[in-house]
């Protein structure tokens, strides 16, 4: 996503994620979206997270860093696997459905940041801007920006990272690991409308 979405394409999103979450945990088949139905946003190529809580504890996310597929379809697909295949928790059951709040996060593209030392990545990063990727070999991890709110220390952050892909807290510190970052429009549902916001028009470093 290179645009905001309008106010419109978040609620059609929501509404999508919700169906989709609905139908899979009802164990019916989900029936295809009508692209052509849709905004041209939503049927652009989109790379999304997409996020379940439950009184504000964490119930499922799964999502991918990479577009593939139109937005809308990327939502709908998250949305089933948060739902269902999240390998940190049960199976969302229906009895938890009108408990469950979703939250959708478009991704921008991951950029290569350049750093010189483990002191010089610690100023380059943007609490609570960007969601940050680490990759040593072949093993990759991420957080989403909204992870900051958790853990705002940068040093704390990239601790927890390290201990995402296996390796010890301070391998950032002795080796110079791969760091991307992103940035995410973030937006959830509420009882009777959205909220959310946009972290990729910040600037602050």
């Amino acid at each position: 996503m290179t645009e905001q979405l309008t106010i419109g394409e978040k609620q059609t999103l929501l509404r999508l994620a919700r169906e989709a979450m609905e139908c899979a945990i009802s164990g019916k088949n989900l029936p295809p979206v009508n692209l052509d139905s849709l905004p041209p946003h939503l049927r652009e190529k989109g790379a999304s997270f997409v996020t379940l809580t439950i009184d504000n504890e964490l119930r499922g996310c799964i999502g991918t860093l990479e577009s593939y597929q139109p937005l809308a379809e990327d939502v709908r697909e998250h949305a089933v696997a948060a739902a269902l295949n999240d390998p940190r928790f049960l199976p969302v059951d229906k009895t938890e459905l009108n408990r469950i709040r979703l939250e959708v996060s478009c991704l921008t593209a991951p950029h290569l940041l350049e750093y010189s030392s483990s002191a010089d990545l610690l100023t380059k990063l943007r609490p609570h801007v960007d969601g940050v990727i680490l990759k040593s070999d072949q093993r990759r991890a991420t957080f989403l920006p909204q992870v900051w709110e958790k853990i705002p220390d940068p040093a704390d952050f990239l601790d927890h990272l390290c201990a995402k892909i296996s390796a010890p807290s301070d391998a950032w510190r002795e080796i110079k690991l791969q760091v991307y970052i992103y940035q995410v429009e973030e937006f959830r549902e509420l009882k009777d409308n959205i909220t959310g916001s946009t972290t990729k028009l910040h600037n602050k470093r």
